[in-house]
């Protein structure tokens, strides 16, 4: 180990100016063993400079290498392992912990001991040894070591570092001395002997003259012995006057702590006194009831606006003294237990009578409505209940002190409310609807007596059976009209033409009648349900002190059961119930109270749509507006929620009148006897279509309509075609032409914007229909010409040129000539006037066509005659045979039949 560390200090350190004072063979803990050394070293320069160096041996050679150090000062942790048994693992922590294995417990214990040596030398930092010995760190370590190669004797004991800390550098002054005495013996460098002689000398001299001035100062040094002695006499004299004095105080001081343990009872009891007289005004102030609020509580007049609040304050006054929060001990006092048990008496006593006495009031104002029933029977009308919230509203303080005091009492009344209040808007509503009936059926009798008499027995039929039919039964009117309606087209079309507009004023007026009444008597049922349900609502609201704008995560549904809802209350009767229930609670109520509100509606409902489908219609927008009203109200609220289950239903007979007059249009059948003309659906199509304009009008849900018009329009466009496909006495053009013309001049006139692409459609079969019809029939009255041309044609079409044509033997001129002289002018104007008479009996008079498809034919004979002109011009050049009637002769022969007929 001596080699190795006299290689180390030669090799490594002395060329960095550094000494090496301990060396310890190591390993790593837990790998390979690679051995390398840790060196403990410090600077040769000041400041000193205190290091741990990881030195390792080079893997090309047998020279040793530095790998790593670190400052003493970053080691904040030495650990030995073990301070009692020989350990040679030890752990050193730096910025991480590096843990070793020595070779021997003497090598490291040698290094430990010189880290705790240099950090207590140098650093004076705190670094944690644990696991060492207490006897490792007191006595320096006995291990030496041979001299480094600077040539001195240095050692790793403690001596040496004794040596290296008392050195000290020469100031200025002390190299300026040395050097003028080497000035003064030129020979000191030369002959060192010499001049240590010298300097002995002169020690010599020095040391005698020291002595003598040390001789001399005795006698002053006598004399300040003296005068020591006499300082002391003094101080003995001082010492026992101050014996004499504090035993003079002592009885002073102990006079004055027994005043002071007097003045301590004292104050601490004027504090006792004033901590029990706070004590007892507080107990007094706030636990004192008035006698004229104990009086009210148990005698005051709960009928009277005085008695009321006067019951009023006592009530909150015993509220305070209820809820005054007592310090501790307080509850543990006679007086304060007697005066709490009389407030809980108090409390009970009259939370009984203003129980009992709202029960009575709420039983009044039952018995108080239903005689005012009467009065309202004949008038669509609901009685008003304001002055019976008015009266409520003055116990609404006191309902919230019931509330926050005895909620079992308070949750009692509230259903008691609900049960009287159930059972007096339960008669007034059904009386209500009851007169709305009477005055739909009633208006319903009177106008359908001069119009369709079967369907006013089938509504009378129907408004006796039950309102709770299923929904089969409600298309029996609707599906009765349509027929009727049929009915009446094939009546109408053997009537006179003036009989039959007065006729159809007459029942449109009726029905136009019937339904604005039927729009006027469903609206005056929503306005006046909708403010009574607000109003009751918000007396609720204010009455039993229940947030109704609390927005809540969740709301029930009205299929719920109030009961139900209460039931699950039960068992935590007497604790109020959190304000995120209370709208909820606002909602059970209102459903509870106006149970009969929804059926009563439905069932109204139902009877309008079996008087007449059609007004579903009036009842979808009117009731999508209140809906849209309520919701921007209080969209979770008892009306909203109603209204719109309602609308659902509502929305339902919408679609199934739209359903039924589709099926309707599918089941329609024409007479194989008589003229087609203007199909029964396409008619009702139209009325449907101007009424819903009129009703539609600016309404929330046009989108609903949009769809039906939809869904109508394809279902007329698909049986049109049907109809026109087996139509025997009309021909199928005629029938196409008519009833799309009377689509097209519909939608042209009511201007729908979902149904421009069906207009435009509408348009275009008409247009070709017509022309079909046009062609189609003239084919007729010049039969033979029309062959031979078509013939002429042929010809041309196989290759012969046109001007070959004359000599083949069936397309001569003579047969030309043959064929033109069969259709003279009065042939062509007979012919002419029978082609008028078929195509009259072939058009209605509803649409009045028949002038459009003469003029249409007219343009088309011309047209036929000029081409006619022109092959005989081009296939028989120069053989100057020409018709026998001319184009101003066909104006003529069709102006002449017109005016005729």
């Amino acid at each position: 180990m001596t080699a190795i560390k006299h290689a180390l200090q030669r090799d490594i350190f002395t060329p960095n100016d550094e000494r090496l004072l301990s060396i310890v063979n190591v390993c790593k803990a837990g790998k390979k063993k690679k051995n390398c050394f840790l060196c403990a070293t410090v600077t040769t320069e000041r400041p000193v400079q205190v290091k741990v160096v990881k030195v390792k041996k080079s893997d090309k050679g047998d020279f040793y290498k530095r790998q790593i150090a670190w400052t003493l000062r970053d080691l904040a942790v030495v650990d030995a392992k073990d301070a009692i048994k020989e350990n040679p693992e030890f752990d050193l922590h730096f910025e991480k912990i590096y843990k070793w294995v020595a070779s021997s417990t003497a090598e490291k214990n040698a290094f430990i001991s010189c880290i705790w040596k240099l950090n207590q030398r140098y650093l004076r930092k705190k670094i944690d040894f644990v696991n060492v010995s207490s006897q490792l760190l007191e006595e320096l370590p006995k291990v030496t070591e041979e001299s480094v190669p600077s040539g001195e004797n240095q050692s790793v004991t403690g001596g040496d570092e004794e040596a290296v800390d008392e050195y000290q550098e020469l100031n200025a002054r002390e190299e300026q001395d040395i050097e003028i005495m080497m000035e003064g013996c030129e020979y000191a460098i030369s002959n060192a002997e010499a001049f240590a002689e010298r300097l002995s000398r002169e020690l010599q001299v020095l040391d005698g003259a020291n002595i003598q001035s040390i001789m001399a100062s005795e006698k002053q040094v006598n004399i300040l012995m003296k005068l020591l002695d006499e300082a002391l006499k003094e101080v003995d004299q001082i010492e026992l006057k101050l014996s004499s004095y504090e035993e003079m105080l002592q009885s002073v001081k102990e006079q004055m702590d027994q005043i002071s343990e007097s003045n301590h009872l004292i104050h601490l009891s004027n504090t006792n006194n004033v901590k029990l007289l706070s004590e007892i005004e507080f107990l007094v102030n706030h636990l004192d009831l008035a006698k004229g609020h104990i009086k009210a509580l148990q005698e005051g007049d709960l009928a009277s606006s005085r008695g009321i609040e006067a019951c009023t304050n006592a009530a909150d006054a015993l509220l305070q003294c209820m809820n005054v929060a007592l310090r501790p001990g307080h509850d543990m006092l006679l007086a304060v237990k007697q005066q709490q048990q009389r407030f809980s008496d108090l409390r009970e006593h009259f939370a009984r009578r203003l129980a009992s006495h709202l029960n009575n009031v709420f039983v009044q104002q039952g018995h108080d409505q239903s005689s005012t029933l009467a009065q309202h029977s004949v008038e669509l009308t609901l009685p008003n209940h304001h002055p019976f919230h008015r009266d409520l509203l003055r116990y609404a303080k006191l309902m919230e002190w019931l509330k926050s005091t005895d909620y079992g009492k308070y949750e009692g009344l509230t259903k008691n409310y609900m049960d009287y209040l159930s059972r007096l808007y339960e008669r007034e509503i059904k009386d209500f609807f009851e007169v709305a009936k009477i005055k739909m059926t009633g208006t319903t009798k009177e106008s359908k007596k001069f119009a369709t008499l079967p369907r006013k027995e089938s509504a009378v039929k129907q408004e006796t059976e039950s309102l709770h039919g299923s929904s089969g039964k409600l298309t029996g009117s609707t599906s009765s009209l349509n027929k009727l309606s049929v009915q009446s087209s094939g009546n109408r079309r053997s009537q006179s033409s003036s009989l039959l507009d007065m006729g159809n004023m007459s029942a449109s007026d009726l029905d136009v009648a019937d339904r604005t009444k039927f729009d006027k008597i469903f609206e005056q049922v929503l306005s006046e349900l909708e403010p009574l349900c607000l109003a009751e609502q918000d007396f609720i609201s204010k009455f039993f002190k229940l947030q109704q704008h609390q927005s809540i995560p969740g709301t029930m549904t009205e299929a719920e059961d109030l009961d139900g809802g209460t039931s699950s209350r039960q068992h935590n009767s007497g604790t109020p119930l959190p304000v995120s229930s209370e709208k909820d609670m606002i909602r059970q109520m209102m459903i509870k109270i106006f149970r009969c509100i929804e059926p009563e509606l439905n069932n109204l409902i139902a009877l309008g749509d079996k008087i007449d489908s059609f007004n579903s219609l009036y009842m979808l927008v009117k009731m999508s507006h209140h809906v849209w009203t309520a919701q921007n109200v209080d969209p979770a609220s008892f009306l909203s929620t109603t209204l719109g289950n309602v609308l659902v239903t509502v929305k339902r007979n919408f679609d199934k009148c739209i359903s039924n007059q589709i099926r309707q249009m599918e089941e329609v059948k024409i007479s194989k006897k008589s003229k087609v003309g203007i199909l029964p659906f396409v008619a009702e199509f139209e009325e449907f279509a101007g009424l819903a304009e009129s009703i539609f009008k600016n309404a929330e849900r046009r989108g609903d309509l949009d769809k039906a018009y939809t869904k109508l329009i394809r279902g007329v466009f698909v049986n049109v075609e049907k109809v026109a496909n087996e139509s025997q006495k009309t021909p199928r053009d005629v029938v196409m032409m008519e009833n799309f013309h009377h689509i097209f001049a519909t939608l042209s006139r009511l201007k729908i914007s979902c149904l421009e692409a069906e207009k435009k459609e509408a348009k275009q079969k008409y247009t070709d229909h017509l022309q079909s019809y046009v062609i189609y029939s003239l084919g007729q009255p010049l039969e033979k010409l029309n062959h031979f041309f078509e013939g002429v044609e042929a010809r041309v079409a196989q290759g012969i040129r046109e001007e070959e044509v004359s000599y083949q033997l069936a397309f001569n001129k003579q047969e030309l000539r043959k064929v033109i002289k069969e259709y003279p002018g009065k042939e062509v104007k007979k012919g002419l006037d029978n082609l008028y008479k078929k195509v009259d009996k072939h058009l209605c008079e509803e649409e009045n066509l028949l002038q459009v498809v003469w003029h249409s034919m007219q343009d088309e004979f011309i047209r036929q005659y000029k081409h006619f002109e022109g092959l005989i011009a081009r296939c028989y050049p120069g053989s100057g045979v020409t018709m026998e009637f001319t184009i101003q002769d066909i104006l003529d022969y069709c102006s002449s039949i017109a005016q005729s007929h």
